[in-house]
């Protein structure tokens, strides 16, 4: 950008600093709850970041080149909140004195989509640090693609702040072993090196040298005063210059930095310092004890000529980007549909249809279908934690390196954790993207998929090897509890379809799905599944009517069969020989719960008439939580074995006649 950088005197940044700590202290302190320590130590270095390096604007706070600030270490909220506030974004002092108040803009910990100029949301450590790996890998893939001579509108940094407790968790550590190996070079994270945590000093547990880590992971890594607003700005610097690896500035701080008696001490981690305290600390401050919350009118003053700053910096790129539409009209078309999130009708279209009659695994068919959407759905990326023929989402295409920036393709290794906040970090910048591992190492994600559903953010799982089917690998590779694990997060759609042509469904039904809305897991076998004439393409209502003897009125049901994935075929014969006996069985099949649920009553009612109470549920799964829809349940309650699939279907009844005894033997 040609404009120019805004000046900042020592005298003013101090005085920003001062209140931003003050400004922490306080809301911590109505609230009575929250975390004082680490925005007080950590608010030098990060006003040096934000006043003389980070792009934004917060008159438009989803700039699409803004550069991104993530605060991985959520408990300091407070940081954040300050810094927002004073930068001018829609976050009122009204709201800081409500923090963590019922309704407030200012929770506990920063949420996306609650709080405006919050990019992720971060609480659970390391999260944010994995995240902002994915928003980097974005940022170049979008620069590879978009960006012309002449015509660069694609250009921003990913920023954060990352804690002790962010480099202990196992999440960061993938993330940055992946961040070192792919180069990514825009990634510029402070590292609040306190050296305190919860239960006292960090070295009760953390000794290691996380400087030489970081070196050995690929990194550019540098160690300086985080007080010292200077050396973290020449780092800051440096740092951006380092285009070919991400940079890990190491900022030694004091927590609580200007509390007389509890600097430097776990006690003002996580909890109030007091009214006594905060009385000498801004004593020591030369800071006016009443009112609290104040902000000095010179900090006002200069916050609003740093937003006229930054709205100029922004026109200008509006600017740049308006001549961009008119030498590259095309790619512009795709720049603004990226933004916008829409699915490709194009790429909607290509999902191939597949024989009826046929045999194939839903793994396969969604290869089949994952191959021919790459095709002209140019934001969809993703890949495999170290599974993907495995998984069916091998792709013949270039893959995501140091020197590859442009590719859909991103081999995860074996980092289930880190690969699903890596895709939250894709999300949230835009990007369609879809991981993929077996279903039993779905736990290894859990957490991080929590935070999509949280966010709503349209990520898509490919979780295959659904059930004890896989055989042979035995019980910990078996999934029992999984399915219904994933079905208790909030706003995940889980899908599991019962052959080639739902699972074509499936896929459409994801792909529906955009921020706001949710991510999405299908659940896909290893072994093959017939092609049911009866099934459907269409599963967006969640469930339906797959079979019923002709002719067959509600009245006459004598039951319901209602079936997921590799079970829909069985529990179809089983109703087809009891038909053969006299028995009028209705099989539904049921994909995805949630869809249905979303469903109004009289469409969930014709599907499941209340006045049918005989249902029996079939899933290769456990048994809990199909109360919902039935009293009695085909499942599987206990661990698998080490064995051939077909001898374990055999050995715990998964079978059409074993399916048929059990529908008889009910009262």
């Amino acid at each position: 950008m040609s404009i120019p950088a805004r000046p900042i005197t020592p005298e003013y940044h101090a005085l920003l600093v001062d209140t931003i700590k003050t400004l922490a202290m306080d809301a911590v302190q109505q609230a009575n709850s929250g975390h004082p320590g680490m925005p007080m130590g950590a608010a030098n270095m990060t006003a040096t970041l934000w006043t003389r390096f980070l792009k934004h604007d917060p008159a438009e706070p989803s700039w699409p080149d803004r550069d991104r600030f993530v605060l991985s270490a959520g408990h300091g909220s407070m940081l954040l909140y300050a810094l927002l506030h004073l930068s001018g974004y829609d976050l009122p002092l009204s709201e800081i004195r409500r923090f963590r108040q019922w309704g407030s803009k200012t929770p506990g910990h920063p949420e996306f989509g609650h709080t405006v100029g919050v990019e992720v949301t971060t609480g659970p450590l390391g999260t944010g640090f994995a995240t902002g790996v994915g928003m980097a890998i974005a940022e170049r893939w979008m620069a590879a693609r978009f960006n012309r001579p002449g015509h660069r509108i694609v250009d921003h940094y990913t920023y954060g702040v990352v804690s002790d407790g962010d480099l202990m968790e196992g999440i960061s550590a993938e993330a940055a072993s992946l961040a070192g190996h792919l180069g990514l070079g825009k990634i510029v994270y402070l590292y609040d090196d306190n050296q305190i945590s919860i239960d006292g000093s960090t070295d009760i547990s953390f000794t290691e040298d996380t400087v030489a880590r970081f070196a050995a992971y690929g990194w550019h890594v540098c160690r300086v005063d985080g007080h010292d607003p200077e050396a973290v700005a020449e780092a800051i610097a440096a740092a951006r210059a380092e285009t070919g690896r991400p940079s890990l500035i190491a900022c030694r701080t004091v927590i609580g930095e200007g509390s007389p008696n509890k600097a430097g001490k776990s006690s003002s981690h996580g909890a109030p310092l007091g009214v006594d305290e905060i009385a000498a600390t801004k004593s020591g401050m030369n800071w006016p004890q009443e009112p609290p919350f104040y902000v000095p009118q010179q900090i006002i003053d200069g916050e609003r000529e740093a937003r006229e700053l930054a709205r100029k910096r922004r026109l200008e790129w509006e600017e740049s980007l308006a001549r961009y539409r008119a030498a590259e009209p095309a790619l512009a078309a795709e720049f603004d549909a990226l933004l916008r999130g829409e699915a490709p009708k194009a790429a909607l279209q290509s999902i191939p249809d597949f024989e009826i009659g046929g045999s194939l695994a839903s793994r396969k068919a969604g290869a089949a279908i994952l191959k021919a959407l790459v095709q002209h759905h140019p934001t969809l990326i993703g890949g495999s934690a170290d599974l993907a023929g495995s998984n069916g989402v091998a792709l013949d295409l270039p893959a995501q390196s140091a020197t590859e920036h442009g590719a859909n393709v991103i081999h995860f290794g074996v980092r289930e954790h880190g690969m699903a906040a890596i895709a939250n970090g894709l999300a949230l910048h835009g990007m369609r993207p879809y991981v993929a591992t077996f279903l039993v190492f779905s736990d290894f994600m859990r957490g991080a998929v929590r935070l999509a559903a949280l966010m709503r953010l349209p990520v898509i799982y490919v979780l295959s090897h659904d059930s004890f089917w896989v055989g042979e690998d035995g019980p910990t590779h078996q999934p029992i509890e999984h399915a219904m694990a994933l079905r208790l997060i909030p706003d995940l759609y889980v899908i599991r379809p019962g052959d080639a042509r739902e699972t074509a469904g499936a896929w459409r039904l994801a792909l529906s799905r955009k921020t706001g809305d949710g991510p999405t897991a299908i659940l896909v076998t290893r072994q093959d599944l017939p092609t049911l004439s009866e099934s459907s393409t269409d599963i967006s209502r969640g469930a339906y009517v797959l079979w019923e003897p002709e002719g067959a009125a509600v009245d006459t049901l004598d039951g319901i069969l209602v079936a997921t994935g590799s079970e829909l075929a069985l529990a179809l014969s089983a109703a087809k020989s009891l038909e053969a006996q006299g028995k009028s069985l209705r099989v539904v099949s049921m994909p995805c719960w949630e869809a249905f649920e979303a469903q109004p009553q009289d469409y969930r009612e014709s599907v499941l008439p209340p006045a049918v109470r005989r249902r029996l549920t079939v899933e290769a799964g456990t048994t809990l939580g199909w109360g919902r829809y039935a009293d009695a349940h085909h499942g599987i309650d206990h661990f698998g074995a080490s064995a051939p699939g077909s001898e374990l279907a055999e050995h715990f009844g998964f079978s059409a006649e074993a399916i048929a005894a059990h529908f008889l033997s009910l009262a």
